[in-house]
């Protein structure tokens, strides 16, 4: 069995609550197989709807008090993670290898470990692992690593809990849908909406207005924040045609997964609900964060390679995150004709499956450090 550690995580919240969210996941993760955590994050008021109970074995810090620190935080150090690119307060640094090379023996550095956002790009593969020497400061002669999620078995993985699948298998998804006031008449489509302002949004809104999905009723459940004011700015009626519109509060980390497996189509954004997505097994569409100089398109491209969605699942994904183009005209969604669809429920379950074959990514972390230690 593995050696329960001390890890100590790093969150800088930048915005929209994404990078706590996955490190809020994984602390929660790493606890839950017996290792210990401190999540050590600037700004932590989203848990209080995204993880209202909390974790066992999991400590909240503040990151201030990691940048004023002169003696280390006890127990010892054994792994240090700085998520996304922010680098560790350099108190905390300085009093930890104070702190290590106090230590009688020849006690070991802590494992370094610089966390990287997902993408199924080429270099992520390439450089998955590969270590990166300090050089200055208090630290030098120690190193990082940096460990990238991903899509492959070349990679480190995606987060997923051992139990997730038990979790999934009993769900009772009519019950969770009347619990939230929503009908779940069988004949009726459910969809999710978890998004930024996607200029399709209205074109799309109109389409289930009028023509349903197939014919059958809509009911589009909308996360609180962004999504819903970008449902607002539509200014559609919550009931008409064949749409009906939900909005729902914001949701707990347990809960948006009873979201997404209670959907049969989920319009996602961000990096953490991706990934809870491709869990539920169904199709579902990813809107990314637009970045200025394109980079989002080839990570939605190489994201696209991973799959065989049908022509118009693609096409719908590109109308959701545009070229940013200046006075561009939102593209339509190409909505799939009904053996499409089937093609793209099947595909997101070849999805699924393919990705469960691989080690998860708090496996993978623990592995990489009880191997290098």
């Amino acid at each position: 069995m593995p050696r329960a550690l001390q890890w100590d995580i790093f969150c800088r919240v930048i915005d929209n609550h994404g990078d706590l969210g996955v490190c809020w996941r994984l602390s929660r993760d790493l606890a839950s197989r017996g290792q210990r955590v401190r999540l050590w994050v600037d700004e932590p008021r989203a848990l209080s709807w995204m993880a209202p109970q909390g974790a066992p074995g999991v400590q909240l810090r503040p990151w201030q008090e990691a940048e004023t620190l002169t003696e280390a935080p006890q127990p010892a150090t054994q792994v240090m993670v700085e998520a996304f690119g922010c680098e560790l307060p350099a108190a905390f640094v300085a009093a930890t290898v104070q702190a290590q090379r106090g230590r009688p023996g020849h006690a070991p550095a802590p494992a370094w470990i610089n966390l990287e956002y997902l993408s199924a790009e080429p270099y992520v593969e390439r450089n998955h692992a590969l270590p990166s020497p300090v050089l200055l400061g208090p630290a030098a002669g120690w190193t990082k690593h940096f460990f990238y999620p991903g899509f492959t078995p070349r990679t480190g993985g995606l987060l997923r809990e051992a139990d997730l699948l038990t979790r999934q298998a009993s769900f009772d998804a009519p019950a969770w849908l009347v619990s939230q006031g929503v009908a779940a008449e069988a004949h009726t489509v459910q969809a999710s909406l978890f998004c930024y302002e996607p200029a399709a949004l209205p074109g799309l809104l109109t389409h289930w207005r009028q023509a349903g999905h197939h014919g059958r009723p809509v009911n589009l459940l909308v996360t609180a924040g962004r999504a819903w004011g970008a449902v607002q700015a539509c200014g559609l009626p919550l009931n008409e045609g064949l749409l009906r519109i939900h909005p729902l509060p914001y949701l707990s980390q347990l809960e948006f997964d009873h979201l997404l497996w209670a959907c049969d189509i989920n319009l996602v954004r961000g990096e953490d609900s991706l990934v809870r997505a491709l869990w539920a097994g169904k199709p579902l569409v990813w809107q990314l964060y637009p970045q200025d100089d394109g980079a989002h398109e080839d990570k939605l491209r190489a994201f696209l390679d991973l799959s065989t969605l049908p022509p118009c699942a693609q096409a719908w994904q590109a109308a959701w995150n545009p070229v940013q183009t200046p006075g561009a005209t939102a593209l339509p969604v190409p909505y799939p004709d009904a053996q499409a669809w089937a093609h793209w429920q099947a595909q997101a379950l070849d999805l699924r499956d393919r990705l469960l074959a691989q080690d998860d990514l708090a496996s993978q972390l623990i592995g990489f450090v009880d191997k290098s230690g």
